[in-house]
């Protein structure tokens, strides 16, 4: 499709963990207390009229396309960055596998809690001044969010980002990143659209970040084993072997 062929062996895996691990991070405990009020204000609403009234619910998941939209951007530059840098060391990328492969391990164990990084705890947030209610203020606070929020995004956008830069091919590092912004991005529509369905899923999760936390550390540990052992290319000739319609797509 398009002369490029979007599917290699290593690549079907490397899209799976991007998008359920932009699904991780609206989990994380930096977004997912955060994800209404910031619907709310973007759509220039309250919560209370986006639980009752389907009119507020729909300016929420405008503004929340927009936003969307806006943390892409943001992302998508990130994933090209990633895959140019990652071709102009292509002579290293076995040692860059393994150096990446330690740092994620690293960061996986973090958020399992074996021990804390201090300033992975941190996040630094970008004012862009009053925006609410407008799809342009909306666009600009997801260019605020994907800036402001990725110290605490860090360690799995990193883990992303670093398996973008293996590639080392830009159309491929861009489609690992905006998969990434799916995942990242899918939840805050589907809440817009479905909340009052969702208000006790929401208040589950809540209740349960810690557990959410440690599903990530989990998640980063099996990214930076695969990289570290070389195993992405395994695992997805498996994948393609099992499943051979993934063969046709791309």
């Amino acid at each position: 499709m398009l002369g490029i062929e979007i599917l290699d062996a290593s690549l079907v895996v490397s899209l799976i963990l991007a998008f359920f691990g932009g699904v991780i991070s609206f989990l994380s405990p930096c977004v997912l207390p955060v994800a209404l009020p910031y619907l709310a204000y973007m759509g220039g609403v309250s919560v209370t009229d986006m639980q009752e009234t389907t009119a507020a619910r729909r300016r929420a998941f405008i503004s929340a396309v927009f936003f969307v939209l806006g943390l892409s951007t943001v992302f998508l530059l990130l994933g090209a960055a990633a895959s140019e840098i990652g071709r102009q060391i292509l002579f290293y990328q076995h040692y860059f596998a393994i150096f990446a492969g330690v740092i994620v391990i690293v960061f996986g164990l973090h958020f399992i809690g074996i021990f804390r990084l201090r300033f992975l705890d941190r996040e630094v947030r970008v004012d862009v001044g009053d925006k609410g209610g407008s799809s342009f203020g909306a666009y600009l606070l997801g260019l605020a969010f994907a800036f402001g929020w990725t110290p605490c995004l860090g360690p799995i956008l990193g883990g992303i980002l670093t398996i973008a830069a293996k590639e080392a091919e830009i159309t491929k590092g861009v489609s690992l990143l905006a998969v990434y912004a799916a995942g990242l991005g899918l939840p805050f529509l589907l809440l817009a659209i479905f909340l009052p369905r969702l208000n006790r899923l929401m208040s589950w999760m809540k209740r349960h970040l810690q557990t959410v936390e440690r599903v990530s550390g989990c998640f980063l540990l099996v990214i930076g084993v695969l990289l570290l052992t070389g195993q992405f290319t395994a695992i997805s000739n498996w994948l393609l072997s099992a499943f051979p319609f993934l063969q046709n797509i791309g």
